[in-house]
């Protein structure tokens, strides 16, 4: 195990992965389960928490429809929470960052429903404001129901979906870099504001967007915030070895986890990327106890809160297939198409194991804690480092069972117990997300790096 190490730069990064909205199936259902879901004063304590604790990162997901997925009603999500409600993430993430001074937060945007201008303006400002904290999670969108709330019947296909995210991010950056760093004078003598050589158009005509520019906000001190990428398909992969400074990605097993690890930094290696300046956090629900006992007790009473209909919606709505028209006591079937499929190939792995049905895997999906974090605070703590020295992750992303009372007790045992080994920060060194995360600030011009690569993805899976 691990015995010293510079706290300035901690081995193990940890960001926190929270719903603005109810936690999961059963997590707003917790006797210790918080109802402020609402509030401002909800997410100030997290963010205050996740500080003290040391973390890298605030990371809030979204969702731009009602799941439909279970019965084609949105029934379903309503009754049980699931995907549902969800509140705006990107005025979530500017509270908490305004109740704190160095964490990093950062919002899901998606490129299906946006315009590169708007996203490209919207976070430059906020990296602004944030002095340098700002992170955007770049998704595709996976369900039909978000289509069918602007305008159109259904999802574009997954490449499709992709290739417009690519012409995206192109955009975004090539907005971001319109701007010199050295483009504002603010000269009160002379009367120059600004040097117009040091700002540049795009005149940009893709397949998907028609972008003139230049952005109408300066260059953001992180010169690109933190881009954040989730895809576990050949495609998501690919595109996160271009374009992701962070992936967040889950696993049901430390064999499929050091598997995903090895090849995503391969794929940012063929792309002449250093695969140190992409960090890969896996998800990690830990449930904390005195022992490991103590941990099995408060997980068992946990997974008793889920209702198995409620498991079912949650599974559906990740992997957007509605799961009634199979036998719920039969096997699941392969799935051509699916949502998120970083989680369906985690169910596949684990119901193949365990010889569940559909039935039973929603039960256990409801209540499943991606890891296997579950133990007294050493114990979490050796999962971990495990994790770490095999190659299976860059840090994780800490994903509480009910909140806020798993952050607190997860700041409060689990995190002492990792600065004792030397792992997680004491203090922050850096002033900028990136800088916290030890990612180089982008020069003028990355994108050209990163869009431009005609590199071959590894054992031929470019798509």
């Amino acid at each position: 195990m691990s015995t010293t190490h510079d706290p300035a730069a901690p081995r193990l990064h940890l960001a926190a992965f929270l719903n603005a909205g109810p936690q999961g199936t059963a997590g707003w259902r917790h006797p210790d389960a918080g109802d402020g879901f609402l509030t401002a004063a909800h997410y100030t304590h997290i963010a205050r928490v996740l500080e003290d604790a040391g973390f890298d990162l605030a990371f809030v997901p979204d969702s731009l429809a009602v799941p439909r997925s279970l019965g084609g009603s949105y029934a379903p999500a309503v009754t049980w929470g699931t995907g549902t409600p969800r509140l705006d993430p990107v005025p979530v993430i500017t509270l908490m960052a305004a109740a704190t001074r160095h964490l990093g937060v950062a919002a899901t945007v998606s490129t299906g429903y946006q315009e590169p201008f708007h996203v490209a303006r919207g976070m430059a400002t906020l990296d602004h404001l944030l002095d340098g904290r700002a992170g955007w999670n770049v998704v595709t969108s996976f369900q039909d129901a978000e289509a069918q709330n602007f305008g159109q019947d259904r999802l574009l296909e997954r490449q499709a979906r992709y290739a417009r995210a690519e012409e995206f991010l192109e955009v975004t950056a090539r907005l971001w870099d319109s701007w010199g760093d050295e483009a504002i004078v603010g000269d009160k003598e002379s009367g120059v504001f600004g040097r117009p050589e040091a700002v540049e158009a795009l005149d940009h005509r893709g397949e998907h967007f028609a972008v003139r520019g230049p952005l109408s906000v300066p260059r953001p001190p992180q010169g690109y915030p933190v881009i954040i990428q989730a895809g576990a398909s050949p495609a998501g992969r690919d595109f996160a070895a271009r374009w992701a400074d962070v992936v967040f990605c889950s696993h049901e097993s430390l064999e499929s986890a050091v598997a995903f690890y090895a090849d995503v930094k391969a794929r940012a290696a063929a792309r002449g990327r250093d695969p140190d300046q992409l960090k890969i956090l896996p998800a990690a629900t830990t449930v904390v106890g005195t022992d490991l006992r103590d941990a099995l007790a408060k997980h068992e009473a946990f997974t008793e809160l889920v209702h198995p209909e409620a498991g079912l919606s949650r599974l559906a709505y990740h992997v957007d297939v509605d799961l009634t028209r199979y036998d719920l006591d039969g096997p699941l079937p392969a799935l051509d198409e699916v949502g998120v499929e970083g989680h369906y190939r985690e169910v596949v792995e684990f119901a193949a194991r365990e010889k569940l049905s559909v039935r039973e895997i929603g039960r256990w999906y409801g209540a499943r804690t991606e890891g296997n974090m579950i133990g007294s605070a050493s114990d979490i703590a050796d999962t971990m480092e495990l994790w770490l020295d095999s190659g299976a992750a860059d840090g994780f992303m800490i994903q509480a069972s009910h909140v806020p009372t798993a952050f607190d007790e997860f700041a409060a045992h689990v995190v002492p117990e990792l600065r004792r080994r030397g792992l997680v920060r004491t203090d922050y060194a850096g002033a900028t997300l990136r800088e916290n995360l030890g990612l180089a600030r982008p020069e003028r011009g990355e994108w050209r790096n990163r869009a431009a690569s005609t590199a071959t993805a590894p054992a031929g899976e470019r798509p």
